[in-house]
């Protein structure tokens, strides 16, 4: 449905009026498929009317369901004709006036009318019934007659124009009408992609990463083996925990959480496994460990790089049999417990330096789940700016920010140590520091952001010897570390540097700079995922 009140805004439709008024004489009115006028309103006795018989005849009731009616049955004749424009004869007989459809898609909308003006051909009989009518209406004699005086005649290209114009504004209608509801399909179809593609649960990313993360989180969703979720701090890991536990057949049961480097060995043993009363000094009566209160659920052990080898063992020992014996206790109990480890470390690593069980390692990786870093993703920065501005935004009940293009820029530029929730913390600061400004500039960025890449310079890149060879190095330099920033993806990063796919591709071959040759060169570095295609098209 057009939204008719948003139609006085638009400025072209305001101009259109004006010249009308002012050429012509006449007033618009602007009417729905039931005839039903939308730009006027009988109660409001302030209105100045533009057309002279408009202003001697609408002030009064009669005179308005006079006026009305005529209009109404031109705009349902309308709705069945197949013409553009038709011309209509007023309430008094004499006087014209000009309807054009409102059609969108061969549908009848409504219509745009113009009245009033006359023709040469009006008799004197014509002008005396007239006449006559407003007497018997009750309707001021003497104000009519000077209205009728000031009526326009049209004739031949003047009536011309003023068809043309009167079309105009119902076709700027029409497409006014078109782009909003282009709009609306396109913010339907964000919406549905933004539920679809864009999250997953209360994790947000529309990069190809994060996409691939989506894909495998989808097809884990029937299972309950064991999954070890490995990424740097602040990526999200235990987000992505609740979302395996609530997508899993578990989803019902509890879900537990602990953080395995805030407790010394002691204290978290007695957390995951329980004590009994007497245990140690200030256990004062039997305690249920998170194993048991995760019986049947889902057991989330974040940073278990920082166990103890001895926890390892006891941990291990409950994965394998699925029994664990309370700390001070001899009976052992039964528990159904499904893991799910988080670590920001190399666990690999640590099993080579003998901090960390092998076949601990073995037992919980069953699913290895990647999270990549930020900075490995900023395609998704704008997505998740625009949630934590709206979250930020609205828990402190203040009007919706926005970031500057400038101050976006930079942004983009940062490095992201502390990946999202590094993001969220800044985002959450510049929401308090703006005040009252509802647009961020980049000097209310935090120190450290402003500055990153300030003092940058470009390493390894001659200053003497030829100008076309220093050229070539700095292009091949650009090209592939802009390669592995954007994982290889061809189309974005040409974007970037500013020129063609084509011209990319060209020059990825005259520098031997293919993924797969580069990545087999020693020393040249690897990717993050070799598992990734060469480009997300």
């Amino acid at each position: 449905m057009i939204n008719w009140d948003e139609l006085k805004h638009i400025h072209v439709l305001r101009k259109l009026e004006q010249i009308l008024a002012q050429w012509f004489n006449t007033e618009v009115f602007i009417m729905d498929s039931q005839g039903r006028v939308q730009n006027y309103d009988p109660t409001d006795r302030q209105r100045q009317f533009k057309n002279p018989l408009c202003a001697s005849m609408l002030p009064y009731e009669s005179g308005q369901i006079a006026l009305l009616d005529v209009m109404a049955k031109a705009s349902e004749k309308l709705s069945s004709d197949s013409k553009s424009a038709i011309t209509f004869t007023g309430p008094l007989g004499f006087e014209k006036g000009i309807i054009s459809p409102i059609r969108f898609e061969n549908d009848f909308y409504g219509a745009v009318c113009a009245f009033s003006f006359i023709e040469k051909s009006v008799t004197q009989d014509e002008l005396a019934k007239g006449r006559k009518l407003i007497e018997s209406l009750g309707l001021d004699i003497g104000f009519y007659e000077e209205a009728v005086s000031k009526l326009r005649v049209l004739e031949g290209k003047d009536k011309k124009y003023f068809v043309e114009l009167v079309d105009l504004v119902a076709q700027e209608i029409v497409a006014f009408h078109t782009e909003i509801s282009k709009r609306e399909e396109r913010i339907s179809a964000l919406n549905s992609e933004l539920g679809n593609r864009y999250k997953y649960d209360s994790m947000i990313g529309k990069s190809k990463p994060m996409q691939d993360l989506y894909s495998l989180l989808d097809k884990i969703r029937s299972s309950e083996s064991s999954v070890l979720i490995q990424g740097d701090n602040g990526t999200g890991k235990e987000l992505i925990a609740r979302a395996i536990h609530f997508n899993s057949p578990r989803k019902d049961r509890q879900f537990v959480t602990v953080n395995c480097s805030a407790f010394n060995e002691n204290l978290l043993d007695s957390e995951l496994f329980g004590h009994v009363k007497g245990a140690f000094t200030g256990a004062v009566k039997d305690k249920k460990g998170l194993f048991e209160a995760a019986d049947g659920g889902t057991l989330f052990l974040d940073e278990i790089g920082d166990m103890s080898l001895s926890m390892q063992v006891k941990l291990l020992r409950v994965l394998q049999e699925g029994t664990l014996t309370p700390v001070g206790g001899v009976e052992e109990k039964k528990v159904n417990v499904r893991i799910i480890a988080a670590t920001n470390k190399d666990l690999k690593e640590m099993i080579e330096m003998q901090l960390f069980r092998e076949d601990l390692f073995y037992r919980i990786n069953v699913i290895n789940i990647h999270v990549p870093r930020l900075r490995d993703r900023k395609e998704d920065i704008p997505v998740l700016i625009d949630h934590f501005l709206v979250k930020g935004c609205k828990e402190k009940a203040v009007a919706l920010k926005t970031i500057g293009k400038r101050a976006l820029e930079k942004i983009f530029d940062y490095s992201w140590p502390g990946n999202i929730r590094e993001l969220e913390n800044e985002i959450e600061r510049l929401i308090v520091l703006s005040g009252s400004e509802l647009r961020v500039t980049v000097d209310m960025l935090s120190q450290r952001i402003r500055e990153h890449g300030a003092n940058a310079k470009v390493q390894g890149v001659r200053i003497s010897g030829r100008l076309k060879d220093a050229l070539e190095e700095l292009e091949k330099t650009m090209i592939r570390e802009g390669l592995r920033r954007t994982n290889w993806n061809k189309s974005r990063l040409a974007k970037e540097l500013g020129i063609s796919r084509a011209g990319l591709i060209m020059k990825v071959e005259k520098y031997g700079l293919d993924k797969r040759k580069l990545l087999a060169k020693p020393g040249e570095g690897t990717t993050e995922e070799s598992g990734e295609t060469d480009e997300a098209v």
